[in-house]
C-alpha cells in the first residue's frame, strides 16, 4: 500500500486491470492528492437504449477499448446491490435512482460508478480534489451521485469545456457541443494554487473594459495605465514628503520612489501634477478564469499531439487541472487512463501519476507516448502484465484479444485496423525506413495464443506476399514444430540497404517468436524501427522541472504498491 510517510523514488505507476480491483488492492486511504476521471459513457447511445427497463439475464465481460457503454446485466444488479447493502448516503441514493429510472443501461452505469467513487474517495487526501469528466447525459445524475459519496457542501464547481463549435441539425434542439467537469474536494483546506486561476492577458483579443483601463502604450508597443501613489492612510507622517515638487502621504518611502522614478516606473504626467505609477498590463495576473472554458479546442486530425485514441482529450485540458488543484511533487491518479493524457501532463508538470485501464491497447499505448514525449527517463512501473509463461496463457485463456494487444505490446507493435471486425491475417504492423531510398517497409505480425502448425505458418506467407510486405512474425505461445521452422526458412531472406551504402545485412522473411523467447529478451531480425510510423506520437516534451533517472517500464506485479512508491535507500 502507499505510505503517507514515504516518499516515491518512481515517477509513476501503470496498472492494467479493472480499477475497482487495481483501488482495493493497491491504494492505501488518503494517498493521492488529484483525481480525475473520464469514465467511458455511450453518451450516442438513444433515449431508448439508455432508459429502456433491461432483464439483467446477460453477463458481462470486461469493458474493451473504445466499447464506450454500460448494460444492465448481472454484473451491474450485483454492484447496485452491493452499495444498497453498505448502506450511508450512496446507498439512499442508488435506492432513489432505482426508483426514477428502473432497471435501465443509465442505472447501470450508475451502479458501476458508486462503488468506484467510494473507493476513489477513499484513496484521496484530506487535501486531495477530484474531477469527474461526463457529458450533459448523464451530468445531472453523477452529481447527485457525488453529493452523495463527498458531501454537497464539498462541490465546488461545474465547470463547462466547450469541446467544438456549434454544428448540426437545429431543427428540434440546439447542438450539444460541451462536457462537465464536476469538481469536488475531499474537505475544506485542499489544495488550490490561485496563481493558476488566471488567464495571460492577449493584447490582440481585450474585452473593452479592459483595452480602455490599459489605453496607453510605451514606445516598446506594451499596453499600461497610471494608477495612483497616493496612501490611503493619510495618517502615515513617515510616508509624508515632497516628491517632483508635490507634497502628499504616498504609498512608498522616499528611497523606493526614487528608484522608481529612476527606472520609469514613475511618471510625472506634466509640470506640477501627481506623479503616478506606470502599471503595465503584461505585469499582471492575468484575466480570472471562469467556469465556462472555451479556451481549450479540442484535438483536431492536425493536432500534433492527436494519437487516434477516440476520447483522447487535449494536454492543456488536464495541465489546467493539475495546476489548479495539486502541487509539485503531489500524485495525481487517473482510473480510466486511456492513452494517458493525464499521465503525461502530470509527468510533464513534475507530478507523480497512477494510471489505470483494463486494456493492453492503453497501457501499450502510454508506454508509448512517455517514451516518445521524454525519452527514456521515466521512472514508472507496470503491474498487471504478464511475466510468466504461466500468467500469458492464463491471459489468453480468459481474454485472446487482450492477450493478442499484449503481444504485440512485447515488440512494440499496436494492433492492426480491422475492416468490418476481420484482421486479414494481420495483428499488428511494424514500419522501418529502408536506408537506401528512403522508402517506408513493413513487418505483418500474427499472434497464435493456441495449437499451431504448418497452415498457420504458409497462411502468413500467403499474407506476406498479398501485401508486398518485407518480413512476418508470427508470435506463439507454444514452440514451433520442425515442420514449421523448415517453411519459415523455406520464404528465404530480405536483403536491407544495397551493397556497400548503408547494409544493415540479410533478414528472415518469416519469422516465429515464442512469448518464452520475447520475455528472455530476443527480438526480431530486422533493420532499425522507425518509430513515428508505428505509434502516432505527441511531440517531445520539455518538462518543468529536472530529470536524471534512466530507467524506463520496469515490469512489476508487486503485492503491494508500497514496494513501487519505496523510498530509494540510497
Amino acid at each position: 500500500m502507499v505510505s503517507e510517510s514515504a516518499a516515491m523514488s518512481q515517477d509513476g505507476a501503470l496498472f492494467y486491470g479493472d480499477n475497482l480491483d487495481v483501488l482495493r488492492r493497491y491504494l492505501d486511504d488518503e494517498s493521492v492528492d488529484l483525481i480525475y476521471l473520464d469514465p467511458p459513457f455511450n453518451s450516442n447511445a438513444t433515449y431508448n437504449l439508455l432508459f429502456a427497463e433491461q432483464d439483467g439475464s446477460r453477463s458481462a465481460g470486461q469493458i474493451k477499448a473504445f466499447e464506450d457503454t454500460w448494460r444492465w446485466d448481472r454484473d451491474a444488479a450485483g454492484a447496485f446491490d452491493e452499495v444498497v447493502e453498505a448502506g450511508g448516503e450512496a446507498s439512499r441514493a442508488m435506492q432513489a435512482f432505482r426508483t426514477i429510472l428502473g432497471s435501465t443501461n443509465m442505472l447501470a452505469y450508475l451502479a458501476m460508478m458508486a462503488p468506484r467513487l467510494l473507493e476513489l474517495r477513499r484513496v484521496l487526501k484530506p487535501t486531495g480534489s477530484l474531477y469527474l469528466h461526463c457529458d450533459p447525459t448523464a451530468s445531472h445524475y453523477l452529481k447527485l451521485l457525488l453529493d452523495a459519496v463527498f458531501g454537497p457542501q464539498n462541490f465546488r464547481n461545474e465547470v463547462v469545456w466547450q469541446r467544438t463549435l456549434s454544428k448540426g441539425l437545429t431543427s428540434q434542439r440546439l447542438p450539444n457541443n460541451h462536457d462537465i467537469l464536476l469538481a469536488y474536494q475531499r474537505a475544506e483546506g485542499a489544495t488550490w494554487n490561485q496563481d493558476a486561476a488566471f488567464l495571460p492577458y492577449d493584447p490582440a483579443a481585450l474585452d473593452e473594459k479592459t483595452a480602455q483601463k490599459y489605453s496607453q502604450t510605451d514606445p516598446a508597443g506594451r499596453r499600461y495605465q497610471l494608477t495612483s501613489l497616493l496612501n490611503p492612510n493619510r495618517d502615515r507622517p513617515n510616508l509624508e514628503y515632497e516628491f517632483l515638487g508635490v507634497t502628499r502621504v504616498w504609498r512608498w518611502t522616499r528611497e523606493r520612489m526614487q528608484a522608481a522614478y529612476e527606472s520609469g516606473a514613475v511618471v510625472q504626467p506634466s509640470p506640477g501634477a501627481v506623479p503616478r505609477f506606470k502599471r503595465y498590463l503584461d505585469e499582471q495576473k492575468g484575466r480570472p478564469l471562469g467556469d465556462v472554458w472555451a479556451d481549450i479546442p479540442p484535438l483536431n486530425s492536425r493536432a500534433a499531439e492527436r494519437l487516434g485514441y477516440p476520447t483522447q482529450k487535449p494536454s492543456a485540458l488536464l495541465e489546467r487541472i493539475i495546476e489548479l488543484s495539486s502541487a509539485p511533487g503531489a500524485v495525481v491518479l487517473d482510473p480510466f487512463c486511456g492513452c494517458g493524457t493525464t499521465v503525461a501532463a502530470a509527468e510533464k508538470l513534475g507530478r507523480r501519476w497512477i494510471g489505470i485501464d483494463v486494456t493492453f491497447q492503453a497501457t501499450n499505448l502510454i508506454k508509448s507516448r512517455l517514451l516518445a514525449a521524454f525519452g527514456d527517463t521515466v521512472d514508472y512501473t507496470v503491474t498487471g502484465e504478464p511475466t510468466t509463461l504461466e500468467d500469458a496463457a492464463g491471459l489468453a485463456l480468459e481474454d485472446r484479444d487482450q492477450f493478442e494487444a499484449w503481444a504485440l505490446g512485447l515488440v512494440g507493435a499496436r494492433n492492426a485496423a480491422k475492416k468490418k471486425g476481420r484482421d486479414h491475417g494481420i495483428d499488428g504492423r511494424l514500419y522501418f525506413h529502408e536506408k537506401v531510398g528512403g522508402k517506408t517497409r513493413q513487418v505483418l505480425i500474427s499472434v497464435k495464443s493456441g495449437k499451431i502448425g504448418v497452415a498457420e505458418v504458409r497462411e502468413l506467407r500467403g499474407v506476406i506476399e498479398r501485401e508486398e510486405a518485407e518480413i512476418g512474425l508470427l508470435i506463439a505461445m507454444r514452440e514451433p514444430t520442425k515442420a514449421m521452422v523448415g517453411e519459415a526458412l523455406a520464404a528465404g531472406f530480405y536483403r536491407s540497404g544495397s551493397e556497400g551504402v548503408g547494409t544493415w545485412g540479410k533478414h528472415p522473411r518469416l519469422q516465429i517468436l515464442t512469448v518464452e523467447q520475447l520475455f528472455s529478451g530476443t527480438r526480431i531480425d530486422m533493420p532499425p524501427l522507425s518509430g513515428s510510423l508505428n505509434f502516432a506520437r505527441s511531440p517531445r516534451v520539455d518538462r518543468r522541472r529536472s530529470m536524471t533517472r534512466p530507467l524506463f517500464g520496469n515490469l512489476a506485479t508487486p503485492p503491494e504498491l508500497g514496494k513501487i512508491f519505496e523510498i530509494d535507500p540510497s
